[in-house]
C-alpha cells in the first residue's frame, strides 16, 4: 500500500536505502504516493497566474539600479492557501462520468504534487528572459527599430530550444545519484515544510513550519530598512567613511565601485542576487569561490593596476563603462554608420576603445573558465560519462528516487526533438526573412547550436554537483565576432543562440531533478515547463515592450534624474559587450590588432589549471580535500562582475561559511532542519515587502533624502589615479 502523505517524516530504519549524497539524505524523502493527482484544473491555474505574475514583477524590477530578482519560493508560497481555498469552495461534481476523459475541478485536498507542478510553472517565470537585452539593446541603446513579432520569435525560440538539449541529457544529469542539484534542497525542504506534519523536535525546539513563519516574518519586516528607510545597509564600506577624500582608499574599500575590502552588506537582495542563496551552496563551491575572489579581486587585480597595465590608472580601477585614451566615455554613436555597421574612419578618428583593468580581466577569466570547464569534466568525469554513454541504467547504477520514478511513463525522446527542430527552422526563416533587424545569416544559428548542445554537458555536470554555472558568454561572442565582425546585432542574436539555450536547457534539467526528488510524473512535469516556458516569454516581453515605451529616457543614466532607478545596470552589460565584440570585433581588441592581446593567454591557464588539479590528486590520492578544488568554479568565481559588484561577494561569503562550515559541521542537527527552510524564507520575505514598499512608495515616487540613502557612500571610487586626466568630479594627480 502506497504511504500516505503525513508519513514520509517517519525516521528511516537503518537499512532503509537512501541517496549516497548526505544532503540529499538528509533532505529528500524516499518514499512516494502514486494515487495523489498532479495536473488537476487548480494545477493550471495557479501556475499560470504565479508565471504570469513572476513574470511580470521580474521583469518590472530587472530595469532598475539594484535589480529585485523574485525567485519561485514567493510564489510557492503564496499558493499554498489559494489551493486550499480552492480545495473548499471548488465543487466536486465529476464530468464525463466512466468516460476516458472524466475530469473533476476539485479531486480533493491540495497536495505536495500539484504545489510542486505550480511551482515549476513559477520556475519559469522566475528567471530573467537574457534574450530581452537583445530588444533593450537595439530599441534604447542603439535606437533602431525592432517589430514586436521578432522580438516575439527570438524571445520564444530561445527559451524553448534548451528543451532539445534537456532531453539529450537527462541520462547524465538528472538520473544518477552523483548529480544533486544544491539548489533544489531548499525548496524541497521548504515543501515539506508547508505540507508535512511533524512533531516537536525532541528535547525543544521549532518546528520547521514554525521556524519558517518566524524567519519569514523577521526578513519581511527587515527589509523596509534597507529597501527603503537605510539603503546603504547595501554597501557599507567603512574606508571611505574614514577617507573622505583618499581616491586610492576609496577604490579599495568601495563595495559598489571598487574593491570592497571591509565593505558588507546588510541586504539579503544584495547578498543572494547575482550568486543565489549561499545557504544552498555546499561548502567546497563556496570555498572555491572565495579563494577565486579574492584571487581576481584582492591580487591581480591591484598588482594590474598599480603596476598601470594597459594604462590601468588612466580609467576606473572598478568599470563596465567603455572609455577613450583619455579616460573619458566614448562615444559609440560616432562610429556606427546609417546601415547599423561600423564606420571605419571614424573609429580611427575617435581611436581605440580602452576598457577598466577589471572589465579586461574580467575576459580573460571568461576565456579560463570556458576551457577549465572542459578539460575538468573530462578528466574527474569523463569514465562516468563514458560508461553511461555505452549501456543503459541498471539497478545497480539506479539509487533509490530514480528506482521510485521508473513507476511513471518516461516522456519521449522525440518530444524533445520535435521541439528543438522547430525553434531551429523557425529561428533560421527569422533571420534570413528580416535580415535587415536580425543580420545574423543561417549558418551563425546552426553553429550556435552545435556550441550550445557542446557545453551543455560540461556545464551541466559543474552546476549539478557544485550550485555554479559557468558562463559561455564570451567564447560565442568571440567565435561570432571573428567569423562575422562589425554586426552587433548578429553578435548578441549568435551569444543568445549559442549560450542562453544551453543555460535554459540546464534550467530545464534542474526543474527535472526537483520532480525527480518529489516524485511527479515526468509527462506532468513536461507540460508544465513547455507551457509556463511559452507563459513566461510572453509576458517578459510585453512587460518590457510596455516600460520601453512608458519610461522617458530608460537606461540613459546621463538623461535620467537624479536619483532614478530606471539605469539598467545588466542592460548596460549586455550593450558593451556588444560593442566590443560585434560592433568593432574581437580583432581590433584582443586579437592582433588590439592591444589586449595577451589576454589570449587565459585559455591556456584554463585548460592547465585543472591538469594540475587533477595530478596532485593523483600524487596524494589520500587528501580527499584537493579533488574538492574545481577550477570552473574558483576561475569563474567573478565571471558575474560587472555587473555584481565586491560588496556581493564578500557578504555571500560570510553568510555561506556560517552555513556550509559551521553549522554544517557544528551544528548538524539544526543545519539538516532549518538550513534550506532559513533560504526559502529569506527570499519570501525580501520579495513580498520589496513588492509592497513598490506598490505603497515607489509608484507615489515618495524618497527620503538624507545620508543614509546613498548606498556605498564612496563617490571618488570610479576616479582615475594617472597624472593629467581630468575626469568631472574627480581631483587631478
Amino acid at each position: 500500500m502506497a504511504p500516505r502523505q503525513d508519513d514520509i517524516t517517519a525516521p528511516l530504519r537503518e537499512d532503509t536505502e537512501n541517496s549516497p549524497v548526505e544532503q540529499v539524505a538528509l533532505t529528500v524523502p524516499v518514499t512516494d504516493d502514486t494515487s495523489l493527482p498532479a495536473v488537476t484544473f487548480r494545477t493550471v491555474v495557479l501556475g499560470a497566474l504565479s508565471c504570469a505574475l513572476l513574470s511580470f514583477l521580474n521583469q518590472f524590477f530587472w530595469y532598475r539600479r539594484e535589480p529585485l530578482s523574485l525567485t519561485s519560493i514567493s510564489a510557492q508560497i503564496a499558493v499554498v492557501p489559494l489551493g486550499h481555498l480552492l480545495a473548499s469552495a471548488l465543487p466536486r461534481r465529476a464530468f464525463f462520468p466512466g468516460k476516458r476523459w472524466e475530469f473533476t475541478l476539485n479531486p480533493g485536498p491540495f497536495n505536495v504534487k500539484e504545489h510542486v507542478l505550480v511551482t515549476i510553472f513559477a520556475n519559469a517565470g522566475a528567471g530573467n528572459v537574457y534574450s530581452i537585452h537583445i530588444v533593450s539593446a537595439v530599441k534604447i541603446f542603439y535606437q533602431r527599430e525592432m517589430s514586436f513579432a521578432v522580438a516575439l520569435i527570438i524571445v520564444l525560440t530561445t527559451q524553448v530550444m534548451g528543451f532539445g538539449w534537456a532531453g539529450v541529457f537527462r541520462r547524465y544529469l538528472v538520473e544518477p545519484a552523483a548529480m544533486w542539484w544544491p539548489q533544489n534542497l531548499v525548496q524541497v525542504s521548504l515543501f515539506r515544510a508547508l505540507h508535512e506534519k511533524e512533531e516537536r523536535p525532541k528535547g525543544g525546539g521549532l518546528t520547521r513550519n514554525h521556524f519558517f513563519l518566524i524567519a519569514f516574518l523577521c526578513s519581511f519586516a527587515y527589509y523596509v530598512f534597507p529597501g527603503y528607510l537605510f539603503p546603504m545597509l547595501t554597501s557599507l564600506s567603512w574606508i571611505c567613511w574614514v577617507f573622505p577624500d583618499s581616491v586610492i582608499a576609496q577604490q579599495l574599500g568601495s563595495g559598489l565601485h571598487g574593491l570592497g575590502i571591509g565593505a558588507i552588506g546588510l541586504d539579503w537582495a544584495s547578498i543572494s542576487s547575482y550568486l543565489g542563496s549561499p545557504l544552498a551552496s555546499p561548502w567546497f563551491a563556496t570555498a572555491n569561490i572565495a579563494i577565486g575572489f579574492a584571487l581576481v579581486t584582492y591580487v591581480i587585480t591591484p598588482i594590474a593596476y598599480w603596476l598601470n597595465i594597459y594604462g590601468a590608472r588612466t580609467f576606473p580601477i572598478f568599470s563596465d563603462d567603455l572609455f577613450t585614451s583619455d579616460g573619458q566615455n566614448y562615444n559609440i554613436s560616432a562610429i556606427i554608420d546609417q546601415n547599423f555597421h561600423l564606420d571605419v574612419k571614424a573609429y580611427e578618428r575617435e581611436g581605440p576603445l580602452h576598457l577598466s583593468i577589471f572589465f579586461a580581466l574580467y575576459y580573460g577569466i571568461g576565456f579560463a573558465c570556458l576551457t577549465a570547464t572542459v578539460v575538468h569534466v573530462v578528466l574527474f568525469h569523463g569514465r562516468e560519462i563514458w560508461q553511461l554513454s555505452r549501456s543503459a541504467f541498471n539497478e545497480k547504477k539506479m539509487d533509490v528516487h530514480t528506482k521510485l520514478m521508473r513507476k511513471y511513463r518516461q516522456v519521449p525522446e522525440w518530444w524533445f526533438t520535435c521541439i528543438l527542430f522547430l525553434s531551429i527552422a523557425v529561428t533560421v526563416f527569422a533571420c534570413e526573412y528580416f535580415n535587415d533587424q536580425l543580420q545574423l545569416p543561417w549558418w551563425g544559428i546552426l553553429l550556435a547550436c552545435a556550441l550550445a548542445i557542446f557545453f551543455t554537458l560540461p556545464v551541466g555536470v559543474i552546476t549539478a554537483t557544485t550550485n555554479q554555472t559557468p558562463a559561455l558568454n564570451v567564447i560565442t561572442e568571440y567565435i561570432i565576432g571573428y567569423l562575422y565582425p562589425e554586426y552587433p546585432v548578429a553578435n548578441i542574436l549568435f551569444k543568445v543562440y549559442g549560450y542562453i539555450s544551453m543555460k535554459q536547457g540546464i534550467t530545464f534539467l534542474q526543474d527535472f531533478k526537483l520532480g525527480h526528488f518529489m516524485k511527479i510524473p515526468p509527462r506532468s512535469m513536461f507540460m508544465a515547463q513547455v507551457a509556463g516556458t511559452v507563459i513566461s516569454a510572453v509576458v517578459h516581453l510585453s512587460t518590457s515592450w510596455w516600460l520601453m515605451s512608458t519610461i522617458p529616457n530608460i537606461c540613459d543614466r546621463a538623461q535620467l534624474p537624479a536619483g532614478s532607478p530606471w539605469t539598467c545596470p545588466g542592460d548596460h552589460v549586455f550593450y558593451d559587450a556588444s560593442i566590443i565584440w560585434g560592433l568593432i570585433g574581437p580583432r581590433r581588441i584582443f586579437g592582433e590588432l588590439g592591444q589586449y592581446s595577451a589576454i589570449n593567454w587565459f585559455f591556456l591557464l584554463g585548460a592547465l589549471a585543472p591538469f594540475a588539479v587533477w595530478l596532485a590528486h593523483k600524487a596524494f590520492p589520500g587528501k580527499d580535500w584537493i579533488k574538492l578544488i574545481t577550477m570552473p568554479v574558483l576561475l569563474g568565481a567573478t565571471v558575474n562582475m560587472p555587473p555584481a559588484t565586491a560588496v556581493n561577494f564578500t557578504s555571500w561569503v560570510t553568510i555561506g561559511f556560517l552555513s556550509g562550515f559551521v553549522a554544517y559541521r557544528y551544528y548538524r542537527a539544526w543545519w539538516s532542519r532549518h538550513n534550506y527552510v532559513l533560504s526559502g524564507a529569506l527570499d519570501a520575505g525580501l520579495a513580498f515587502m520589496g513588492v509592497l514598499l513598490y506598490l505603497c512608495l515607489g509608484m507615489e515616487h515618495i524618497n527620503l533624502k538624507w545620508w543614509g540613502d546613498r548606498p556605498d557612500g564612496c563617490p571618488l571610487a570610479s576616479c582615475p589615479t594617472a597624472q593629467g586626466i581630468i575626469v568631472e568630479g574627480c581631483p587631478v594627480f
